[in-house]
């Protein structure tokens, strides 16, 4: 793992871990946090759900276990700065991690739909938004805060979010957000809250740091340090994106016929189309196989066998989704002073040698 933060824990994995199979391992699995990892004793834990709902609940583990049935969703994860570090080449983002291509990753998850719970809590009218909180504290708050967030009704009782307990056929790892963590497929993983210990019903959006603050798209001249609660464009719903995966950058490869691996994912409620690949920075393309999917909210892996020349080769690949829409093709036309959203053409510089 390529570790940007120990304390907070920020670390992705090589893209060769993210190349090999649908889901991702356990101990590859990129982990983004904003405190330190709390450890939770799962035998008091309870979560409380609460606010405009008719009846409030406070179950443990096994209660949610033994009342809701069980459910399991194929979900990728991406951290809205993946990618940072291409943003972060075409100008600096101060105080921000420069995740490369790994902060992303699938997991199988079991738990119980979001919607089941809230159902057996009963919505009362006004309810619009349903905020998570959860007790890990964070320093970059100001002031200081456990982390929190939220997502709209309507995504919350769609079916798909789960509160899961397991991932992988494996209970959840404390880093991972044991005993239990939101899943909210197709959206940033910002709002896949971690060490969840409240739901909450409400008429607005949180006003954690996390949703009225940070997680926010900002024009390019925004100064962060002076943009205060509702600055900039709520992050949600991830945006058609793709990347390669192998080769990895720098490694030695030779001239030839060569297998070029990468993943493609589309947005919420959207599917991968397409994926081309170019070995002239787009002027000729050629179509990508896509494998697969594993589930309407996973990536797709796709391949392609291209013929390599000796010398330098720039390699480039973008994905059409279903509805027709397709990547833009430079990090330049996105940066944004958080470094949020790089959704450009994935890009790959081989040397090629005998």
């Amino acid at each position: 793992m390529l570790v940007h933060e120990e304390e907070p824990f920020n670390a992705e994995p090589p893209t060769r871990a993210l190349a090999e199979r649908p889901t991702t391992p356990l101990d590859a699995f990129y982990s983004r946090n904003h405190g330190p990892i709390p450890h939770i004793d799962t035998a008091t834990w309870r979560l409380e759900v609460d606010g405009l709902v008719e009846r409030p609940l406070r179950l443990s583990l096994e209660e949610l276990r033994s009342r809701f049935p069980e459910r399991e969703v194929i979900a990728t994860l991406q951290c809205a700065g993946n990618r940072r570090a291409e943003l972060i080449a075409v100008r600096d983002i101060p105080d921000e991690d420069p995740w490369r291509s790994g902060a992303i990753s699938t997991a199988s998850w079991v738990g119980v739909s979001l919607a089941d719970v809230l159902a057996e809590a009963g919505l009362r009218p006004g309810a619009a938004h349903v905020s998570f909180a959860a007790p890990d504290v964070a320093r970059e708050a100001d002031p200081p805060q456990p982390y929190g967030g939220s997502i709209p009704l309507a995504k919350a009782t769609a079916g798909e979010v789960l509160l899961a307990w397991a991932m992988n056929g494996h209970p959840l790892p404390a880093a991972h957000g044991a005993p239990l963590r939101v899943i909210v497929p197709g959206w940033i993983g910002a709002r896949s809250v971690k060490w969840l210990d409240r739901v909450t019903a409400q008429a607005e959006p949180s006003g954690n740091y996390f949703q009225a603050v940070a997680y926010r798209m900002l024009p390019p001249d925004a100064d962060p340090s002076r943009c205060g609660p509702g600055s900039g464009i709520p992050l949600g719903p991830v945006a058609l994106t793709c990347d390669i995966l192998l080769p990895e950058h720098g490694s030695p490869v030779s001239p030839g016929p060569t297998e070029i691996t990468g993943y493609a994912l589309a947005g919420d409620g959207r599917g991968v189309a397409r994926v081309d690949v170019s070995l002239n920075a787009g002027r000729t393309w050629t179509q990508a196989k896509l494998d697969a999917p594993a589930g309407p909210w996973a990536w797709q892996h796709w391949r392609t066998t291209v013929v390599l020349p000796e010398g330098e080769a720039d390699i480039v690949a973008r994905a059409w989704d279903s509805a027709g829409t397709t990547q833009p093709e430079s990090p330049a036309t996105l940066w944004n002073p958080k470094g949020y959203a790089n959704t450009s053409w994935g890009r790959l510089h081989l040397t090629c040698r005998r």
